[in-house]
This record gives C-alpha cells, sequence and structure tokens, in this order.
C-alpha cells in the first residue's frame, strides 16, 4: 500500500467553518450517474482495474474456515483463466486489492493465502463493528489482536455519538489511539456515513479522521440502512482533495456496502478520475469493498469475451 498517513494536529478552525452547498452536490451527484459509460474492450479494462481495488469481504455470523478458505481461492484467482487469456491480461496477476474479515477470522484467511502463495493482504473490521459501541478498551484491543494474528489492513469504526454530538476532539483521541494500536497496519476508517445526520457532518468527520492518521476514510459498514452513495462519496472526496492540498497528504477512498454490479464499479471508477485524476485510481489509495461485486464483472467479462452470459455454472463462486 502507499506510504502511511502520519496524521496533523486537530484544526479545530478548519473544522467549524465547514459548510455544504447540498444543491451544488446533488446535481453533481447525478451528472455522474447519467455519463456514458466505455464500451468494448475500454470497458473490460476499466472492469479489471475495478477488480484489483476490491477488498473481498465476508462479514457474516457463518463465516468458517472453509468459506474464508474459497474467498481467499477467489480473491487470487478473481476472473476465471481461460477468459484473460483470451484478452492477453493473464500474465500480470490480476488478484483483489484485499480479503476483508472478522477479526476471529484473520488466521484462517492469513494461512489460506499463504497456502495459495500470494500476498494479498488480509483487512480486518475492528472496534466493535458495525455499531462502535463498546468500550474504548475493548475495541483497542480488538484492533491489537487482529494484528497480531496477520492483519495488514484495519477498517475501523468510528463512534457515531461523537461525531453527531460535535465531540471532535473525543473523536480525533479516539482514532489517534486506534492508529496507534495498529502499528504497522493500514488504518481504514469507516465513519457511518448514512448514520452521520447531515453531509456537513461528513465532512467534518472526514477531515477530523484524515488528521487523526486514518490511511483511508470508508463510507460505511454495509450494515447500515443508507451505505455507499454518491453525494457521500463526493462529499468526502473532496474533502480528501482539500486535506491534500492544504497538507501534501494523499488519504485513500474506500465505498462500501450495496455495490453489486459492474455498471455501478464503472460510475465509481469514473467518479475518482474526475473528482481525484489518475493517482488514486489504484488499490494503494482506492478500494471498493464488496461480496457479490466480483461475480458480476466476471459475467461481464465473460460477456464481453464469448458475446453470450454466463450460465449459473459457468463461473466458479466465491
Amino acid at each position: 500500500m502507499s506510504s502511511r498517513n502520519p496524521g496533523t494536529e486537530l484544526d479545530l478552525g478548519w473544522i467549524s467553518i465547514v459548510k455544504v452547498n447540498l444543491p451544488a452536490v446533488l446535481r453533481r451527484a447525478e451528472q455522474i450517474q447519467t455519463r456514458r459509460t466505455v464500451k468494448k474492450e475500454w470497458q473490460a479494462a476499466w472492469l479489471l482495474r475495478a477488480v484489483t481495488c476490491i477488498d473481498l469481504t465476508t462479514l457474516s455470523g457463518d463465516d468458517t474456515p472453509s468459506n474464508i478458505h474459497r474467498l481467499c481461492f477467489k480473491a487470487k484467482h478473481p476472473i476465471r483463466e481461460d477468459l484473460l487469456r483470451t484478452i492477453n491480461m493473464d500474465d500480470i496477476g490480476i488478484t483483489t486489492g484485499a480479503v476483508c474479515v472478522y477479526p476471529a477470522r484473520v488466521r484462517d484467511a492469513v494461512k489460506a493465502l499463504k497456502a495459495a502463495g500470494c500476498n494479498i493482504p488480509v483487512a480486518s473490521v475492528a472496534t466493535g463493528f458495525p455499531a462502535g459501541q463498546t468500550p474504548l478498551k475493548t475495541r483497542l484491543e480488538e484492533v491489537r489482536i487482529a494484528v497480531d494474528d496477520g492483519a495488514l489492513e484495519i477498517d475501523i469504526v468510528i463512534n457515531r455519538t461523537l461525531a453527531l454530538t460535535g465531540q471532535w476532539e473525543d473523536l480525533y483521541d479516539e482514532i489517534r489511539q486506534f492508529r496507534e494500536a495498529c502499528g504497522d497496519a493500514h488504518m481504514k476508517t469507516i465513519l457511518g456515513t448514512g448514520e452521520l445526520g447531515s453531509l456537513t457532518n461528513v465532512y467534518k468527520a472526514s477531515l477530523v479522521a484524515m488528521m487523526a492518521g486514518s490511511d483511508f476514510i470508508k463510507t460505511s459498514t454495509g450494515k447500515e440502512s443508507v451505505n455507499a452513495t454518491y453525494p457521500v462519496a463526493l462529499v468526502m472526496v473532496r474533502a480528501i482533495r482539500d486535506f491534500y492540498c492544504k497538507t501534501g497528504i494523499k488519504v485513500g477512498f474506500k465505498p462500501a456496502g450495496g455495490i453489486r454490479s459492474a455498471k455501478e464499479a464503472l460510475v465509481w471508477l469514473s467518479l475518482i478520475k474526475e473528482e481525484l485524476g489518475d493517482e488514486w485510481l489504484n488499490a494503494e489509495l482506492f478500494r471498493i469493498g464488496a461480496s457479490t461485486l466480483l461475480g458480476d464483472i466476471e459475467r461481464q467479462i465473460y460477456h464481453h469475451v464469448t458475446g453470450r452470459y454466463a450460465a449459473y455454472h459457468d463461473l466458479p463462486m466465491a
């Protein structure tokens, strides 16, 4: 991954003057969604780029070592080898960006990826996911356990109460402690945007998370009623852009929750390209948190290669 975000001092002056122009954000979000998409081989190339930015995720109560093993195998072989060979993309080592699991499944994922002979990072959710309402001591210990078990990325979740009540100093201090507990592991900070009340709060929480040393900011846990939306994304990526302009520090962006179709993946890629530029269009600075998206992308690649859509049995399941 990219170099770490060392963080900055908390700038309450900057946070206090934040205002979001809601009508302008909604107009821009609508514009992004109605843009004509790329076709044919260009679409296939964009979809393969999307694959490399997926955090292939399972966060279910019935996760077992065997389904984690299957997920890791799919992360290493996300698109059928013969399809890649047909478009001369079989020798560049396309894998997903990471495998994302609960802390209790980190060891299973590390073991499976090692057995597969690949160095895809394991990401673990932590800090009382998804609500973030457990005691701070417990949340910190959860981070340390996941790191000790081999997670190279930690997806922390903020305590939304602190953001909703404007306790920005306390939120900053908590995230700094999570950052310290992560050690060398990269930290992605989940804002839970569907529960933050307003786009202004989304922008402020984004700034605080970046000031506190987050390497990525992430929209959602995927467990809220509202997850990754384009208006929220625009506010977050513009906070990333403003933070970069002011500090020279690049912070990554990860939408998550409800992203299921290849068409949506193309919209997300174009949003990043237009708002942040090509420098962000890679796994070091852009991830998509998803569990079913990869299947639809593989179906679209299959269609591009064969001219027909795959039957259920044509593509291996994750």
